[in-house]
């Protein structure tokens, strides 16, 4: 298979250059941060929380392979949210260290940068394989319908819209999902597949938040997805589901000197329209 050029590229000096040095820093300086918030998400859960912007998030696996779906959103404008599909073409289908997540238009910014990923190291296997998902999104209650006849309401979709409603957020505010510590690809005939993912005890996720955000995670019903859930090899797999723990810590304010909140983006939003003669 080729390598062509990736499709967007910028120039130096742009919106998408990072400064690896500075969120380098971040995560190497544990020592200099204070934790405020810690819990632990039980398995075919959905929790959502606050991570204030210069603020860092980790999650963790801490008995194990565990695949969780986050969604993100401009805590004081759920219309900015994660754009998966833009992160995808601007970052990768994959995402690790350094990457971010961007938001949805007309915004269009970092939402997070990604400081730490414990599972770098996997790269990519035989079969094509990657981890940290944002090729696929949440499994959810409707296609499952469809696959197998059978009403389920513990799938990702279903976590999340239970998760944030403490935030006025409903399931129309649920979109789709960066799939922490999910292995996947495309087969030989450009279809979505996913593996047993390889995350072990203590390996962990981590961003900074560019913004004041709310963020949800789902405990996915699929746990590590060693086990089919659909297809003639499927069962259910609650004996591969582990919990999740989140972290929110704050950084001394000496390693976020001089950062400050991204703009929105500069483009003016005429679309080619004319305002009144």
């Amino acid at each position: 298979m080729g390598s062509p050029e990736a499709a967007y590229q910028s120039g130096e000096g742009s919106a998408f250059s990072v400064d690896t040095a500075f969120y380098d820093r971040l995560a190497e300086h544990v020592e200099d941060r204070e934790l405020v918030e810690r819990f632990v998400l039980p398995i075919r859960s959905g929790r959502a929380w606050e991570v204030p912007a210069g603020y860092l998030c980790r999650i963790s696996t801490p008995e194990g392979p565990q695949v969780g779906d986050l969604n993100i959103w401009n805590r004081h404008n759920p219309r900015e949210r994660l754009w998966a599909s833009r992160t995808r073409q601007l970052q990768g289908a994959h995402v690790s260290r350094h990457d971010r997540l961007w938001s949805t238009l007309p915004y269009l910014r970092p939402l997070v940068t990604i400081t730490g990923d414990s599972l770098d190291w996997y790269g990519t296997d035989e079969d094509g394989g990657r981890v940290h998902d944002l090729l696929g999104t949440r499994c959810d209650p409707y296609v499952n319908r469809m696959l197998t006849g059978e009403d389920f309401d513990r799938h990702c979709h279903s976590n999340l819209t239970r998760a944030v409603l403490p935030f006025g957020l409903t399931e129309f505010d649920v979109h789709d999902v960066l799939n922490v510590f999910q292995c996947t690809g495309l087969n030989e005939q450009d279809q979505y597949f996913m593996k047993a993912s390889p995350a072990r005890p203590g390996d962990f996720f981590e961003f900074f938040a560019e913004q004041d955000l709310v963020c949800a995670l789902s405990t996915c019903p699929g746990g590590d997805l060693s086990v089919p859930l659909w297809g003639p090899q499927a069962r259910d797999p609650i004996d591969v589901c582990r919990p999740l723990g989140v972290e929110v810590h704050r950084p001394s304010p000496a390693l976020t000197q001089g950062w400050n909140v991204p703009p929105v983006a500069a483009y003016r939003g005429r679309h080619g329209l004319t305002g009144p003669g």
